[in-house]
Formats: structure tokens, C-alpha cells, sequence
């Protein structure tokens, strides 16, 4: 019997017997090796009104049971997904990928979180060489800032949290800001993609503003709740008079999967995109294999046995590593 992570009522979180169904053709089984936490989607549901709610954003697991159908999957191989915080994860082989065996499974479910802004390079109109600034360096905008260097763009990253520009130093980024650089002309109207990570309403309307003319800002982080007293009227009028591109940083804009055309679906609609969520997730892990995304000293691992203890530390803010796993088995 597998073990989960279930959100039985309002700011409580338990573990609970989870019974699998049975493995289909093309399914993959196995242990848990490490799910990794959201803390603002997490909270959210959390503190919600929808229960019980079984969370999770991604798990790496370790095969043990492989479906007729499945192939180019072995035994013992470690794996990628978008799974729950259970002990046991069983999913669909189109939706999972190789994790390289240099690469520690508490490392590899980051990828999920560094998807999040994948899509907005995949889809940004910025180019290397322009500059970017990325405002909020919790675990989104950490990352973010990292995929935006690794693609040579000239990256600032604002946070006015001493802990947070000290980490994102630590990856290697040079400009780290505790406001926005107004008075710094070589960034202040030049920022061809402002990528605003913090969910804060004083963010945006500072990124309309440092943004060039027919620049982009894009919305990543989630406005959980209001607050500044800003109006928008403020924002209207950044947007209006530096030409701005305003748009959301939704991460399902590029599908899922990509799939080449077919004749006999064309009715229904198909996608022939060369970049997809689950291409990004794979360029993600090749980087994060290679040390090219760095997350040293930043990751705390957490036991999975009482999930209520670990939910209590994390709105205490007692771990002040960015990015937060269950380390399962």
C-alpha cells in the first residue's frame, strides 16, 4: 500500500494509504525517490476550500513495474514527472523523462519549477544580448534567472529580500538589485522583457516602467492577493505610454507534448510546435546534468512522515533554502 500527502481540511496536511489501479500498457510504477513542494500553489490549496486535496508539482521515481506496451524504459531507470507526493508514482511513459545518473533526484524535480519560465523563453520576443530583468527571486525567479543567463541574455534580478539576492548571487548573476535600477541608465528604459516572478502589483507597475518601448512584461508569479494601493490606472498609464507589452506568463501556452501533423485529426485540431512543456522539462535536466543550473546549498530535504510539521516550518519561514523536497524511502 503506497503512502500520500492529502489536505484533509483547512491548514491541515496528513499522510493517508493510497491503493494504486492496476498497470496499464503503456504505465510506469515504482518507488518515490523525492516530490518536490510549490509553496505558493500548496498554500493556496491549503488554506482553500476544497477538501481533501491531494497535492504535488513533480517526483523523480525509479521503475519497478513496466507496462506491456511501454518501450525504451528499463528496469531500475530513474524518471521524471509531474507525480504527487506519494510514495509510489504511476504514470503514462509519453509523460515521463531520463534522469542521467550524475544527477541527484532531490535536483532533478526542479525542473518542474524552472518549466514555469521556460515558457516565457520559449515564447518571448527578447532576443540574446537584451537585457532582462526578473523581479522576485524566490525559487521561480531563481531559476528564471538562470535559463535567461544560460540563453545570453544580460540578466538583472530585483528582490528587495537581503537572503534572496544573496542566493541569486551565489548562482553567478552579476546585477542584483534591492529596488529597481531607475537611476542606472544602462538598464532604466532599455529592458527589451521584464519577467515579474513575485506575484506584486509594485513589481509590475516598476517593470512597465523600466521597460524600452515595445518592450515585454510578463506576468509569472501569482497575484495570490492585493498588496499595495495601487491603481490601475497606474499600470494603464506605463503601459500606454511606454508602449508595452503587457501578457501573461501562463506555462501551458506551448502544449504539454508536441505531435506532428496528421491528415486523419486535422478536424480536431493539432499542434506541430517544435517547443512544448515537456521539450523544455528535457533541456532543463540536460542543463542541470551538465552544472549548468546551479542549486548548491539551496535545496532543503524533508522527511515525508508528518507533512503538517513540514507545511508549519515552511509559513513559519524556517528553512531559508529556497527550493524545499520530500525525500521519500
Amino acid at each position: 500500500m503506497a503512502k500520500g500527502i492529502v489536505f484533509s481540511a483547512k491548514n491541515k496536511a496528513d499522510l493517508e494509504d493510497v491503493e494504486l489501479p492496476p498497470l496499464g500498457a503503456t504505465e510506469i510504477r515504482g518507488r518515490t525517490l523525492a516530490t518536490l513542494v510549490s509553496p505558493g500553489t500548496e498554500f493556496a490549496w491549503l488554506s482553500g476550500d476544497s477538501f481533501p486535496l491531494r497535492p504535488g508539482y513533480a517526483a523523480v521515481f525509479e521503475a519497478e513495474e513496466i507496462g506491456a506496451g511501454v518501450f525504451g524504459i528499463s528496469l531500475g531507470e530513474r524518471l521524471f514527472c509531474m507525480g504527487p507526493h506519494r510514495s509510489e508514482q504511476q504514470i503514462d511513459q509519453k509523460y515521463v523523462l531520463h534522469v542521467a545518473d550524475t544527477l541527484q533526484s532531490t535536483t532533478a524535480v526542479l525542473a518542474r519549477l524552472a518549466g514555469v519560465s521556460m515558457t516565457t523563453l520559449m515564447t518571448t520576443r527578447a532576443r540574446p544580448g537584451d537585457v532582462v530583468v526578473i523581479t522576485g527571486a524566490g525559487p521561480v525567479g531563481l531559476l528564471a534567472a538562470q535559463l535567461f543567463r544560460l540563453a545570453g541574455y544580460d540578466v538583472s534580478v530585483v528582490d528587495p529580500d537581503p537572503v534572496r539576492r544573496g542566493q541569486v548571487s551565489s548562482v553567478g548573476v552579476e546585477h542584483v538589485y534591492a529596488s529597481m535600477p531607475f537611476d542606472d541608465r544602462r538598464l532604466a528604459g532599455n529592458a527589451a522583457l521584464v519577467v515579474d516572478c513575485s506575484g506584486h502589483e509594485g513589481a509590475v507597475l516598476d517593470g512597465c516602467r523600466m521597460a524600452r518601448p515595445h518592450g515585454e512584461v510578463v506576468l509569472v508569479g501569482v497575484p495570490w492577493r492585493r498588496l499595495t494601493e495601487i491603481h490601475a490606472y497606474d499600470v494603464l498609464h506605463a503601459v500606454f505610454n511606454n508602449f508595452v507589452h503587457l501578457r501573461s506568463g501562463w506555462e501551458w501556452e506551448v502544449p504539454i507534448l508536441s505531435r506532428n501533423f496528421k491528415w486523419e485529426e486535422l478536424l480536431e485540431g493539432y499542434n506541430n510546435q517544435a517547443q512544448s512543456v515537456f521539450s523544455g522539462f528535457a533541456k532543463i535536466l540536460k542543463w542541470m546534468a551538465d552544472g549548468r543550473i546551479v542549486t548548491n546549498d539551496l535545496v532543503r530535504t524533508v522527511s515525508p512522515d508528518d507533512p503538517g510539521v513540514v507545511y508549519g516550518d515552511l509559513k513559519a519561514r524556517k528553512f531559508d533554502e529556497p527550493f524545499v523536497v520530500f525525500a521519500w524511502h
